[in-house]
């Protein structure tokens, strides 16, 4: 499975680690399977991009949509983060993409960043008070 993912209950988060080669379908059912469910909305998330090997998408469109359909999904009383590891160039680019496309839209109340390590990407989600200071 080129998505594997872990939920840690008690410290509220979804931790997703990329293998592989990444298809546009992988990450659909990804956040479809993980963020429909109803036991982990408003939690933080964590997307490790570090055992991604080639990333296979149908267009750069996908990106944007991908961003709707993750903001649609939000509760809309949460606030949460996201924390996208993406050492590559290109999972980089991405990644920021996604960022920019998620900030843009109001529905989304999930604050997004893109790291290019996971020592920064946790740093970012242990950080609590940077959420309430620019919130």
């Amino acid at each position: 499975m080129p998505i594997d993912f872990e939920i840690d209950h008690k410290h509220r988060l979804v931790t997703a680690r990329g293998l592989g080669t990444l298809t546009h379908e992988d990450v659909l059912g990804y956040q479809m399977g993980v963020w429909g469910r109803t036991d982990v909305a408003g939690y933080d998330e964590l997307v490790d991009m570090s055992g991604v090997e080639e990333i296979a998408l149908i267009s750069m469109d996908a990106v944007p949509r991908l961003a709707s359909l993750s903001a649609r999904m939000d509760p809309p009383d949460g606030k949460s983060r996201l924390a996208i590891v993406a050492p590559s160039d290109f999972a980089f680019a991405l990644g920021r993409r996604y960022e920019t496309f998620r900030g843009l839209d109001p529905r989304s109340t999930k604050e997004v960043r893109v790291f290019r390590s996971l020592a920064e990407a946790l740093a970012f989600l242990q950080d609590r008070s940077a959420t309430s200071a620019s919130g």
